[in-house]
């Protein structure tokens, strides 16, 4: 089995629509290539989206026998060998007798279970073949907007899912002078800090937040922001956390302190001890 085979076999993987022959053969080529598993990966999660998005509705009871009953009907090719009928019928090609004189004299024809077993292995293979196309839909057209917002997140967004997934993540708020309240997070094994603040007081348009460390008494700049029209922003400040420091907000000229050190009283002063 090749890559691509793999990849037609990886949505009936996730869809748990293999038979038992084709999901063993599927989970041995996935032990011997395990660098494919991100079609498995890909193909579940994509599978658990459309789920959400389906409304529950049972199947009609007779759906599954009409079809064998359909299949066991159909006249059936006598002079054909059983190997050819099988190999003709997987290929897709038509069921031509052959001449008398080439015909096989101990092989018999094949036989009900035979085409049976052949067509729905068929019918299951169209079947995946026709979920991989709905899952690379999914993903290039209805999903094209969801992976745009998850690959160009702000980095303020990717750390603060990153600190709130720690296990020792932490947190605090307190409130601004002149209004609204701001909220760190942290996490000492991140390492990163992200401020979120709600109903930030209006400053004039030539001056600016600015973010600081208070490190054992000293000042050092985490960068500026500009909050938004209403109030509510969330930024990453720059550099690494340490322990005790202290997060800081001064309003400051544009651009930031002149002289790398605050002009103003912090309007919030938030330990992360």
């Amino acid at each position: 089995m090749n890559e691509q085979e793999f990849a037609e076999l990886a949505a009936g993987y996730a869809l748990n629509a293999l038979s038992p022959h084709d999901r063993a053969v599927f989970e041995a080529e996935w032990a011997r290539h395990p660098e494919w598993e991100h079609w498995v990966r890909t193909d579940a999660a994509t599978a658990a989206v459309l789920a959400d998005g389906v409304v529950e509705a049972a199947p009609p009871l007779t759906m599954r026998s009409s079809l064998l009953s359909r299949i066991a009907t159909t006249p059936q090719v006598p002079a054909i060998g059983a190997a050819e009928a099988a190999a003709a019928i997987e290929a897709g090609e038509p069921l031509t007798p052959q001449p008398e004189d080439e015909r096989p004299s101990a092989e018999p024809p094949p036989n009900t279970s035979t085409i049976q077993a052949v067509t729905r292995r068929n019918w299951s293979r169209g079947l995946l073949a026709l979920a991989a196309c709905l899952v690379v839909l999914t993903v290039l057209g209805f999903g094209a907007a969801s992976i745009n917002e998850l690959v160009n997140r702000p980095p303020a967004v990717v750390a603060l899912d990153e600190i709130e997934s720690a296990p020792d993540a932490a947190s605090a708020t307190v409130e601004v002078t002149g209004g609204g309240t701001a909220t760190a997070h942290w996490a000492p094994s991140v390492g990163k800090v992200v401020l979120v603040t709600n109903g930030m007081p209006e400053i004039p348009e030539d001056e600016t937040f600015e973010l600081w460390w208070i490190r054992d008494g000293d000042p050092i700049s985490a960068g500026t922001f500009e909050a938004g029209a209403d109030g509510d922003t969330t930024v990453l400040l720059d550099g690494p956390w340490s322990e005790e420091d202290t997060v800081a907000v001064t309003v400051e000229p544009e651009g930031g302190a002149p002289d790398g050190v605050p002009t103003t009283d912090p309007i919030v002063a938030i330990p992360t001890a």
